[in-house]
């Protein structure tokens, strides 16, 4: 998705809410260069792209994928960006640290066997722990 927010350009992904809806992140670093705060009212342009941008992809999981051989590596670049994000979702779905860890090992382990793709996981919910409780986008009035 690209599109602007007060006429500040920005490009993202949209994420599912896990209740057959979506929503988009506006990081602290996008609120300051389009003057928004939590509250304001904004004026948004939003057009579709077909290209999925690059994930930021998490330091502990870049650590793996480095260290990771190259047939590993192989799969990460062989797969599509929209593929990216799914593990990087995935690996970011919990705040528990032993969680965490285990799912990038698995990540590893999974692509070592030629998965593309993380399984398992709900890819329609909100996978965001800080944004969401049980896969359901937090209200924030509540």
């Amino acid at each position: 998705m690209q599109g602007t927010i007060n006429g500040h350009p920005f490009e993202t992904v949209v994420e599912p809410d896990g209740a057959a809806g979506h929503w988009l992140k506006a990081d602290r670093t996008l609120q300051r260069s389009a003057r928004v705060r939590a509250g304001d009212t904004a004026a948004f342009e939003m057009v579709p792209t077909e290209d999925w941008p690059e994930p930021s992809v998490p330091q502990d999981f870049q650590r793996a994928l480095t260290a990771a051989p190259a047939r590993i590596r192989g799969v990460w670049n062989d797969i599509t960006p929209m593929a990216r994000w799914e593990w990087v979702r995935w690996v970011n779905a919990t705040n528990n640290p032993d969680t965490r860890k285990r799912r990038v090992e698995v990540s590893i382990s999974k692509m070592n066997s030629g998965l593309r793709r993380p399984c398992c996981f709900n890819r329609a919910a909100c996978t965001d722990p800080d944004l969401a409780r049980n896969g359901r986008l937090v209200d924030s009035a509540s």
